[in-house]
């Protein structure tokens, strides 16, 4: 007989998806205000999945990630990265490609990247124009985009890098609000009838993404330069024990994998930043102080290692998780998790946002306090923007470096102003979260 799973929503499963799909971080208020840090939802569609925000709960399932699958919890995610994503993988398969795709993100290859960062996030803000308004979440798109075109694809010019700069905007964009999003949902909007409908569309960009990518694999083959240092070039290079190298499909997919969860999620990161620094003119100052500290010649890394920018990077992420709960957990058998008992088959949904709001953890929560990492210390289970246990995300160190050198760039060089008064809201953007209208920001002086 199957256990009771805890405190579940009585809501009809449809209304519970569509106000997940609608505001999911007002449902996770609504719920955990009644039922405390555990509960069980149902979304139609995907079944009953128990939703977790205990620390201690969640340090347990960490410690346990052996008795769960995840690859197969991200069905939703195949349609857009394909089955061989490193998302979509359970046991060796996943252990093997983890392994595979660990060496370019990781110690001394970052150094090689920080210069084109840095780069790119200057040549993006000096086309800003003083006095006009601009987007902050598309200049920050620009820049994640231009980063992974170059440090991972290892483009920055031709017919092929521009053809794959607008197909992956136009590509990501198509799901840019939580009605567009919905498609990612309710499979019955899955259905392609070709390019007047948007799924069509969407398939039929990414059917381009996928001949360009495989294009420039084949001429990587064909010409086998090994001093290339960008992400492909070594995802090519790479062997696992048995000598076997990756796949054009592995590549393919890995490599949109990258782009999905790379390029997102730091430019929404960045645009909360950007807001949250200008919101608050002593954080501001006290950051413009710090980089101001540096010497005139030094080296990005050098800038990558400051205390308080790394504090404001911290405290964005822990505010603005960009996703509202990490990708389900289903046990391959029965396991124990706090006081709770679990059957084998039950899905678990871990929440940063949940966690990341928790009083008890972070004391007045709601107000940005990047003083807070400096004080202290959190656990791993207390502070997981980047996911936890055998998943965390493999780009985590890329990401932060990413986040620290654009923000330490441009803000040494540009003075910035908030163009409106009023609040920014968050809203559904595909499966993550991103600021509505994207934060009006306005240069004031340029260098």
């Amino acid at each position: 007989m199957m256990s009771q799973l805890p405190n579940q929503i009585t809501a009809p499963a449809w209304v519970q998806l569509f106000n997940w799909i609608v505001d999911p971080l007002g449902f996770l208020d609504k719920y955990t205000q009644k039922y405390s840090d555990v509960f069980t939802m149902q979304l139609a569609g995907l079944g009953l999945s128990v939703v977790i925000a205990n620390p201690k709960a969640i340090q347990e399932i960490f410690n346990q990630d052996a008795k769960f699958d995840m690859g197969r919890g991200n069905e939703l995610a195949e349609p857009l990265l394909g089955r061989n994503s490193l998302l979509l993988l359970d046991g060796d398969r996943h252990r093997r490609e983890r392994k595979l795709l660990m060496p370019p993100f990781h110690g001394e290859r970052l150094h090689t990247y920080a210069t084109q960062i840095c780069k790119v996030a200057d040549q993006v803000a000096s086309q800003w124009q003083t006095g006009q308004p601009f987007i902050v979440r598309t200049s920050m798109q620009n820049i994640s985009l231009e980063i992974i075109l170059q440090v991972v694809f290892g483009l920055s010019e031709g017919e092929r890098y521009q053809q794959l700069k607008v197909l992956l905007t136009e590509w990501l964009d198509m799901t840019d609000s939580p009605s567009r999003s919905s498609m990612l949902f309710l499979k019955f909007l899955q259905k392609d009838w070709g390019a007047w409908t948007p799924w069509g569309r969407m398939q039929q960009r990414q059917r381009q993404i996928h001949d360009l990518l495989q294009a420039e694999i084949d001429e990587r083959r064909t010409k086998g330069d090994e001093k290339r240092s960008d992400v492909l070039s070594l995802m090519m290079a790479v062997r696992d024990e048995t000598g076997q190298a990756m796949s054009d499909e592995e590549l393919r997919d890995e490599l949109l994998t990258i782009l999905f969860a790379g390029h997102e999620t730091t430019a929404t990161t960045l645009s909360w930043a950007f807001y949250q620094i200008h919101q608050q003119p002593e954080v501001r100052e006290k950051l413009l102080k710090e980089l101001e500290s540096l010497d005139a010649h030094a080296s990005p890394m050098s800038m990558a290692q400051l205390p308080y920018l790394n504090a404001i990077c911290q405290e964005t992420l822990r505010m603005y998780p960009v996703i509202p709960v990490l990708f389900p957990r289903i046990s391959k058998v029965p396991v124990k998790v706090a006081d709770y008992s679990f059957d084998a088959e039950t899905t678990l949904w871990i929440s940063p946002y949940l966690v990341h709001y928790r009083e008890d953890v972070y004391p007045n929560a709601h107000h940005f306090e990047p003083e807070r990492f400096l004080d202290r210390q959190y656990s791993p289970a207390e502070y997981f923007p980047f996911g936890g246990g055998s998943r965390r995300c493999l780009g985590y160190a890329l990401a932060q470096l990413e986040m620290k050198l654009v923000l330490a760039t441009i803000l040494s060089k540009y003075q910035l102003a908030l163009a409106d008064d009023k609040p920014v809201k968050l809203q559904r953007r595909g499966f993550t979260l991103a600021p509505t209208g994207g934060v009006r920001m306005v240069l004031t002086e340029k260098p």
